[in-house]
């Protein structure tokens, strides 16, 4: 029995590595690596070893005779990745036995000289990016890392980025961990670059420092009202339902029967997931109590995804819409307000974005009615072709102002979140450029700033799931290394007992 990649896929590509037929498709050495979606595994050479299932962090492979509910479908999307467009009747070519693959060159990044000593590296956050860059160096190389967070507890995005009914993304959180307390690792939590220390202190006790600070700010709307009562980024609120030490446990109501949300992402999809989702459903997870009790007592029917452009277009990715699907109590709707919606998801082909639409209910919608009108189940709707024009209200928010082909009307929502995209905060000491929200950089060297690095969404600005931070570290720290060897870094002026007897003095 063959097996399937499902929904959490994280694009890490370990899998590829272990894969002893190379059935698992795009690698990372493919043109189509960190385009697609999620990687697959073709049904036609898997051999069913089950190598890549032991090596997956967020448990994304399963066995085809093991897949359940909505994760059956993902059996047919691995294999419809691999099938051609042929004319009708037209059996594909005779494919080679999975053994007799190309091999390419082989390749080893990390031969460093033999008298080549210990680094002494600092990496500031603990998020994927930065814990990549650390198991990098620790198994790679010789190298003494310090890990710094400005939180009390690690984990950076997969702790408190990562929806809390997705329990298996927050697994690669685990494969992470072993590295916190490596014999070559020190980790200081709680302790803020630029607070506690400055970026200068942190470069003189160490050979190297990397900043994997992530895109901790949201991108903003620019219309009135966005900062009116009742209008919170998805930011926020993400944050607020995983009890992240700097959001207060009042900062999200619920009273309000409709929510709009502005963008249509996977973390508009996340947002909304957990607001219609049974409370009795989520009460076994990771959700912060605060935000179950909320949602308890909260009122909310109906979520609507607000979508600039047309469903070929959209932001989000299929298999997140496919866990929608299969949500329990909840119905999904496509507003048809614009013929172009029908003309695109009817027109797509079976690998287009807009395709996953197909066969969802499509009705223009009459917005003057309350939500769950027309029943009882609540339910989430797509409307597409639509912007934000103006929040509305007196001391609250009442309703959003959208357009809506010629002209414009109002949906009445007591609660608007806007999840256009996230944005990166300058580092203390650090230049920065205002127009990307990144570091500038050079394959992850910091301009201007020998010694110093940049990895993650800080580095190439919010794009890219967790996985997508296993290249970008590995490009980061071969620049460390490169440097290194050529003798470019700054030596330090102090040791880590030095360091240690500083941040004691800093942070009591």
């Amino acid at each position: 029995m063959a097996f399937a990649i499902t929904q959490t896929c994280c694009n890490d590509a370990t899998c590829v590595s272990v894969c002893p037929v190379n059935c698992i498709h795009p690698t990372p050495e493919e043109r189509a690596f960190g385009s697609t979606e999620m990687l697959h595994i073709d049904p036609r050479s898997c051999i069913d070893c089950g190598a890549c299932a032991d090596a997956c962090p967020v448990d994304a492979v399963l066995p085809l005779d093991q897949l359940t509910g909505g994760q059956r479908e993902y059996a047919r999307i691995n294999a419809a990745y691999f099938e051609q467009d042929l004319p009708g009747g037209t059996e594909p070519p005779a494919r080679p036995g999975p053994n007799l693959h190309a091999w390419g060159a082989p390749s080893f990044d990390r031969v460093l000289p033999s008298d080549f000593g210990p680094l002494r590296v600092a990496i500031v956050g603990t998020g994927p990016a930065g814990m990549y860059a650390a198991r990098d160096l620790l198994l790679h190389t010789r190298a003494e890392v310090t890990l710094v967070d400005r939180l009390p507890v690690a984990g950076g995005l997969v702790r408190y980025g990562v929806a809390p009914d997705h329990p298996a993304t927050k697994k690669v959180g685990e494969t992470f961990a072993r590295f916190l307390t490596h014999p070559r690792a020190r980790t200081y939590l709680g302790l803020d670059v630029g607070t506690h220390v400055t970026a200068e202190e942190l470069a003189a006790h160490h050979d190297a420092v990397i900043y994997a600070v992530g895109a901790a700010a949201d991108r903003r709307l620019g219309i009135p009202g966005e900062d009116r009562p009742g209008s919170v980024s998805a930011t926020t609120f993400v944050a607020w339902y995983n009890a992240h030490p700097e959001v207060p446990a009042d900062a999200v109501g619920l009273s309000s029967e409709r929510v709009v949300v502005v963008g249509n992402g996977n973390v508009a999809l996340d947002v909304a997931r957990i607001l219609v989702s049974d409370p009795k459903t989520l009460a076994g997870t990771g959700i912060a109590g605060h935000a179950l009790a909320e949602l308890r007592r909260g009122k909310v029917r109906e979520v609507v995804l607000l979508g600039r452009r047309g469903p070929e277009h959209a932001a989000y990715t299929g298999p997140e819409v496919l866990a929608l699907k299969h949500l329990p109590g909840v119905d999904l709707l496509v507003d048809d307000h614009d013929p172009r919606i029908g003309a695109a998801i009817d027109a797509a082909g079976a690998k287009d974005k807009a395709a996953v639409l197909r066969g969802v209910a499509r009705e223009t919608v009459d917005w003057s009615l309350p939500p769950g009108a027309a029943g009882g189940r609540r339910r989430i709707v797509f409307r597409f072709h639509s912007s934000p024009v103006a929040v509305r209200g007196d001391e609250g928010t009442r309703a959003v102002r959208v357009t809506g082909g010629t002209a414009e009307l109002e949906i009445p929502a007591g609660l608007v979140l806007r999840a256009v995209g996230y944005r990166g905060v300058a580092p203390a000491g650090l230049p920065f450029d205002e127009a990307t929200g990144t570091v500038p950089h050079r394959a992850g060297r910091v301009t201007g700033r020998p010694g110093t690095y940049v990895v993650g969404w800080i580095k190439r600005g919010p794009s890219g799931g967790i996985g997508a931070n296993r290249a970008c570290a590995a490009e980061t720290v071969g620049s460390l290394l490169a440097d290194a060897v050529a003798g470019t870094l700054p030596a330090p002026a102090d040791g880590p007992k030095a360091f240690r007897r500083l941040v004691r003095r800093r942070r009591r």
